[in-house]
């Protein structure tokens, strides 16, 4: 699925990476907690999650994630913007809580991997 596809079915605003929206997505994971991400989280493309600090940028640098969603209208700072500019990673926002963003993306084919 490629992140164009993603920001549709969300109805998410693109807040970073125009150019990169047609990247596929071949796989999702949805957590605040991003020692769970670090821990767990192996060969995924598409980050949701609610937190809304650095640390989430960070973190899907560190595991080649080439997409963030934030979820239930968060929406990131300057700083963020930039950090994920610099990395190359697109960012969007969606009004959908963490369990209804990813149920849409599951059940329109994007799975996560065990």
């Amino acid at each position: 699925m490629k992140i164009r596809e993603v920001q549709a079915i969300l109805n998410a605003t693109l807040v970073y990476g125009e150019e990169f929206i047609d990247k596929e997505m071949i796989s999702a994971c949805g957590s605040d907690l991003m020692s769970d991400v670090l821990a767990y989280v192996k060969e995924q493309g598409l980050l949701l999650t609610g937190l809304v600090n650095p640390q989430a940028i960070r973190t899907a640098e560190m595991m080649d994630m080439k997409c963030i969603v934030f979820v239930r209208g968060k929406m990131p700072d300057s700083s963020m913007i930039q950090l994920a500019e610099e990395h190359g990673i697109v960012l969007l926002c969606t009004e959908y809580h963490m369990y209804k963003a990813c149920g849409l993306l599951y059940s329109n084919g994007l799975c996560g991997k065990e």
